[in-house]
This record gives C-alpha cells, structure tokens and sequence, in this order.
C-alpha cells in the first residue's frame, strides 16, 4: 500500500493504539538517566504536599532515538507557540521537569 502523504514512496506504517494505553498517563514530574548506550525517561506524578513521586511510565530509549525524541519535541513546541502563543516558564527552573518546588531528598 503506497501512502500518498510520504513523498518518498515508501509503505505506511499503521500504529496501534490498545485501549489502555490510549487512555494516557498524567506526568508532572520526569527524570532522565542515560549510559553509553541507552537514555531512561521516567515519567512520574508528584502532588503537592506529598514528598514521593509515583513513576507511572518508563520508556527505554537508544541515543539515536532520544535525539529524534528531542527534534520532535522541539519541533512541535515551536509549532504550539506559533498556533497558541510562547509558552512561560516560571523564572526559577529545577533541573527536574516538576510544578512544585521540592527539595532533593536523594531517593527517585
């Protein structure tokens, strides 16, 4: 089957979405880890008020793919600014993905 939107010609991939993953998971919180050969995305729900934060999904990726990631987010960032406006970040920023300021307690 060609795919008519793919210039290059090649097969259209068909991705499926299981009804419990389409349902999604709600992160406020990521931690990012890598080795040589891999980046380990955490992504976890903290509450306010609450000191531990719950790792609701991990993802595994190569090097490669967790630049293509980043391309990809970058991308659609800029795109969300163009179409809604900048997005703001508050002027201090942890080196966590996290609303809430907390205190590094050493555990993840």
């Amino acid at each position: 089957m060609e795919n008519q939107n793919n210039p290059q010609g090649g097969q259209q991939l068909q991705i499926e979405v299981t009804p419990d993953v389409a349902q999604g998971v709600y992160s406020n919180f990521a931690i990012i880890s890598h080795t040589s050969s891999e980046f380990v995305v955490d992504l976890a729900s903290l509450l306010p008020g609450v000191p531990k934060a719950v790792v609701r999904s991990r993802v595994i990726l190569s090097p490669e793919h967790a630049k293509r990631l980043a391309m990809a987010l970058q991308e659609n960032l800029a795109r969300y600014e163009r179409e809604f406006g900048k997005i703001q970040l508050p002027n201090r920023q942890p080196r966590t993905i996290s609303p809430f300021n907390i205190k590094n307690s050493g555990e993840a």
